[in-house]
């Protein structure tokens, strides 16, 4: 696990090596790895606060995340009992319109299997988001996030562990899909809260 943390955080394959146009910064990968945690966070990528600070969701996804699980900045950022692995571990850069650009491709072909394959303890994995939920959960994807989220019951019914419970992505713009899409409120976060708290101990 060490081995793999330093060789994450020295990870400069988009930089030196890329698929694609290299990364317009200098690559600052942000992971939390555990021997411990029965649940990991696996998002996007990292936007420009978080590549700032080095420290995943902090930032107003974050705060809306950690409301949706139940959970204050301590247990969150207790690596001991929850783990984070996006998608993309560097911040990927914008685009004309100011938008984050899709999480850099390279991580999952060079770390992605052997991350999760170093943390056989994992029992719930929470797939935030089209990206994530592309590489976790494979055919049981549906035709679009909506979807996705909609079926979360055959879902986490069909994962094999660690169950797979995809969600949408926290940002403040899919604040109208949350207005539009209301069962996700009153259907999956309680589910959510209550996997979150058994898996944390809290």
């Amino acid at each position: 696990m060490e081995a793999l943390a330093r060789g994450v955080t020295n990870c400069r394959i988009c930089r030196d090596a890329p698929d694609g146009p290299p990364l317009p910064h200098e690559p600052r990968p942000v992971v939390r790895l555990s021997r411990t945690a029965r649940l990991a966070i696996c998002g996007q990528a990292p936007g420009t606060r978080v590549h700032a600070t080095g420290l995943p969701f902090n930032d107003p996804s974050g705060d809306r995340l950690r409301d949706w699980m139940g959970i204050d900045r301590e247990i969150f950022y207790d690596v001991s009992r929850l783990a984070i692995v996006p998608m993309g571990f560097c911040f990927p850069g914008q685009d004309a319109k100011g938008g984050d650009l899709p999480p850099r491709r390279e991580c999952v072909s060079a770390w992605h299997d052997r991350l999760f394959a170093a943390m056989p303890q994992l029992e719930l994995v929470l797939a935030i988001g089209q990206y994530a939920q592309a590489y976790h959960l494979g055919p049981l994807r549906r035709r679009s996030m909506t979807e996705t989220v909609a079926a979360w019951r055959e879902i986490m019914a069909g994962s094999s562990k660690p169950a797979i419970l995809p969600l949408p992505h926290p940002s403040w713009r899919n604040t109208g899909w949350l207005k539009k899409n209301q069962w996700f409120e009153a259907e999956i976060l309680p589910i959510l809260r209550a996997e979150v708290a058994r898996l944390t101990g809290r």
